[in-house]
């Protein structure tokens, strides 16, 4: 049985394709959509997000366009994902720079702490580079049957009723000035979506990440060879960290902020800075910066669109994390769409995507958001709860616990005698560092 408590199949029509118009012609009001043909989706944006539900959707029978305005373009990102990602994704080994095995976290102070004991022989973080992964993700996309369209957006037109009538997708191509009608839209357009733009989604707050790639000599690489450094302090980030992080034969080097956007150079000399010799002599050859969003959007499903990936909001607190989320959020809505659409058959509207995506969505992961979020504000506040933080990341069963809900994302189930000692811990650790105020104390009982 279909998802909707009420289902209407396509109506035949003259043509077996919805047709395309010019700027100048305004779609018909009430389009008669051919039995020969599927659900028509269009997805902006090419990333993570926008190529695997692009792919969902063209596997299960949906028509299904993939618009992406720069397909040689980088985000400047640490690029590191979890290891469950490669399998979920069928993601080769070759399309992995990296295999780091060895984390170091360095305190205000220069507390170093090796943050990978606990790691299994099977297991490390695979570190990419974006223009190599999205491409992959994206060559997918279209194998399974989506059409890749490069170029960009530059409108979308929605209908009287949300939940009836086309929506109309305005594109430039190579000078030329298109567009074309379709049934359903995926915005995966990020930080400043023209998509979220359109159905009202409402803001949030972004952090402003800053990213050098640097090439090392061979033998200074080689200290990178599986090895990634973290550095946190108001040096380098009032509110995030700064990052070395190895790639094929590079090293990308940057930080992150939201409260003091403007200072991000400063910031970036910072980690540079702290990172010292170890990347002194090496060529910058490329710069990078881009917004990454701080929390879900108000609105993520509005008609017949959704929001995915950084358009949606889809970036943890404390790691920053959103490659991995961006690509699962953008399958499980192509998914949503192709169930509730029994394989493209049927028409869908706004419950429909907010039962099959956003429900699912928020019952797996909203506890993992707050719980990162809650631990942003206890240990990312100033540098004495950093000190606090790096302290912590020396136990062996917080290392533990930290990799099993990183490489797998899911919050990983303790054992009751030791998170009592890790509370105890981390307490103490507070404490020590003069950090454990009322406030303190408030958040750390939501954890």
């Amino acid at each position: 049985m279909a998802a909707s408590s009420l289902r209407l199949p396509f109506l035949p029509s003259i043509s077996a394709h919805l047709p395309q118009h010019s700027n100048n012609t305004p779609p018909p009001s009430n389009l008669h959509i051919s039995g020969t043909r599927k659900l028509r989706a269009a997805v902006i944006g090419g990333g993570p997000a926008g190529a695997c539900a692009a792919e969902a959707m063209s596997t299960g029978g949906v028509e299904t366009f993939l618009f992406e305005r720069n397909v040689s373009g980088s985000k400047p990102c640490g690029g590191a994902i979890p290891l469950c990602m490669l399998d979920e994704f069928s993601i080769p080994r070759d399309i992995v720079d990296r295999e780091v095995t060895r984390m170091r976290i360095f305190s205000p102070s220069n507390l170093c702490v090796d943050f990978g004991k606990t790691l299994l022989p099977s297991e490390f973080i695979a570190m990419t580079r974006r223009e190599v992964l999205d491409s992959f993700l994206r060559a997918k996309a279209q194998a399974s049957g989506a059409r890749l369209i490069t170029g960009l957006v530059t409108r979308l037109d929605l209908p009287a009723h949300l939940d009836s009538g086309p929506y109309v997708i305005h594109y430039n191509v190579g000078g030329s000035k298109k567009s074309v009608a379709v049934d359903v839209v995926i915005g995966a357009d990020g930080v400043h979506s023209q998509v979220a733009k359109s159905i009202g989604a409402g803001n949030y707050e972004y952090a402003l990440a800053f990213q050098e790639r640097i090439k090392l000599p061979e033998e200074e690489m080689e200290y990178y060879r599986d090895l990634a450094e973290m550095y946190v302090g108001d040096d380098v980030s009032p509110d995030f960290y700064g990052w070395v992080f190895p790639k094929c034969d590079h090293v990308a080097v940057g930080t992150g902020t939201v409260k003091s956007k403007s200072d991000i150079k400063k910031f970036q000399h910072g980690i540079r800075a702290r990172a010292g010799p170890k990347i002194r002599g090496g060529r910058v050859f490329k710069v990078e910066a881009h917004p990454i969003p701080e929390h879900p959007r108000p609105v993520r499903v509005r008609g017949r669109v959704a929001l995915v990936g950084d358009a949606a909001g889809y970036v943890t607190k404390c790691s920053g994390e959103g490659i991995y989320f961006a690509a699962k959020s953008g399958r499980m809505c192509g998914q949503a769409v192709v169930e509730a659409s029994e394989g493209g058959t049927y028409m869908i509207n706004e419950r429909d995507l907010k039962r099959e995506y956003l429900r699912k969505w928020d019952g797996e992961y909203r506890s993992t958001f707050r719980f990162l979020n809650v631990l942003q504000k206890v240990f990312y506040g100033n540098d004495t709860s950093r000190e606090a933080l790096v302290e912590l990341c020396g136990d062996e069963y917080v290392q533990r616990m930290t990799f099993d809900s990183y490489l797998y994302k899911k919050l990983a189930k303790g054992n009751p005698w030791e998170d009592t000692k890790m509370a105890m811990n981390t307490i103490g650790s507070l404490v020590r560092c003069n950090h454990l105020g009322k406030k303190g104390m408030e958040l750390l009982s939501n954890v």
